[in-house]
């Protein structure tokens, strides 16, 4: 294992600010791995730590296949990170806003500038990440609809679905589309949750990057055959959105099946606790995506749901 600095940003007067990143094997520049982009994407960036664990014990074993390169790069927003805030920490804007950079820009844009630089020239590349509401996923991969994703490749990784998404306007500056637009086969992965330690979706991601490298022939590790995935469009997925305002309780979870009529979530009356609204399955269907925090707006995209086929 190799660890060096990436970037680096002079200060006067704090510590200079450095994004740190993991080098194991030598040659190819096969995979890097992107943790935490965002100052509160704690399982992100503790799934990479693991993740920086357990290959350099591979590589101690001689289980990085000669000639591979792989890269770990655990988070591009440490500053943010320490203070608890999601966006950078001086002006609020999104690192995954600005790619693929500008090097004479503002501070977000240099930052993605000088990092995209170093992965743009890794022939894979795996972005954990998060969704820009609170709330629980099913695991997934998620790639964009640019006419280089690499959808079979994405089947590897195991995981029980595979969303395509086509991309708006906003999109074309995230990490995704522009290793795409730049021949790199790219994937975002979902664990269930953001700011929260969650082992048993971390385990499953790492079994699915693991998965990931030994198919695709860049470790020697034994793992089991991945298993079909489902891949639909962002589209097809159904939003449940509450008419009102309100403390939030939900009665299902992230992956149940539910029947067409089933009551799925309640919106309560903040000060009188009385049930204001119900939020009900529009036919047979699964919990795709369930928001989690105990307030919510009304037409907020509460509940995401597949429709069975």
């Amino acid at each position: 294992m190799e660890k060096t600095t990436l970037y680096t940003i002079p200060s006067l007067y704090r510590d200079d600010f450095c994004i740190q990143g993991y080098t194991f094997g030598k040659g190819e520049k096969s995979l890097c791995i992107l943790g935490s982009m965002r100052g509160n994407e704690y399982q992100q960036i503790y799934t990479c730590s693991r993740l920086v664990q357990v290959l350099k014990k591979m590589e101690e074993e001689g289980r990085i296949v000669s000639g591979k390169e792989i890269l770990v790069v655990p988070s591009l927003n440490p500053c943010s990170m320490n203070i608890g805030k999601r966006f950078w920490s001086t002006d609020n804007t999104d690192i995954n806003r600005m790619f693929p950079g500008y090097n004479l820009g503002e501070t977000t844009q240099r930052i993605a500038a000088g990092i995209f630089d170093v992965v743009s020239e890794y022939k894979n590349g795996i972005q954990f990440a998060s969704f820009y509401m609170p709330g629980r996923f099913s695991l997934h991969v998620r790639i964009m609809k640019t006419g280089f994703e690499e959808v079979e490749k994405g089947r590897t990784f195991g995981l029980p679905y595979i969303v395509l998404r086509t991309p708006r306007p906003y999109d074309t500056t995230t990490l995704n589309y522009n290793w795409q637009i730049w021949e790199t086969d790219a994937y975002s992965l979902y664990t269930t949750t953001t700011d929260q330690i969650d082992e048993e979706s971390s385990q499953s991601m790492m079994s699915a990057i693991l998965r990931f490298m030994n198919v695709n022939e860049m470790i020697n590790y034994p793992t089991d055959q991945p298993s079909w995935s489902t891949v639909f469009r962002d589209e097809e997925l159904v939003s449940v959105r509450p008419k009102n305002s309100g403390i939030f309780r939900s009665k299902k979870s992230v992956g149940e099946s539910v029947k067409k009529g089933e009551v799925i979530a309640w919106v309560l009356d903040a000060c009188e606790g009385k049930v204001i609204e119900q939020l009900v399955a529009s036919t047979d269907e699964k919990i795709f995506f369930a928001f989690d925090q105990p307030l919510v707006y009304a037409n907020t995209a509460a509940v995401k749901i597949l429709p069975d086929e």
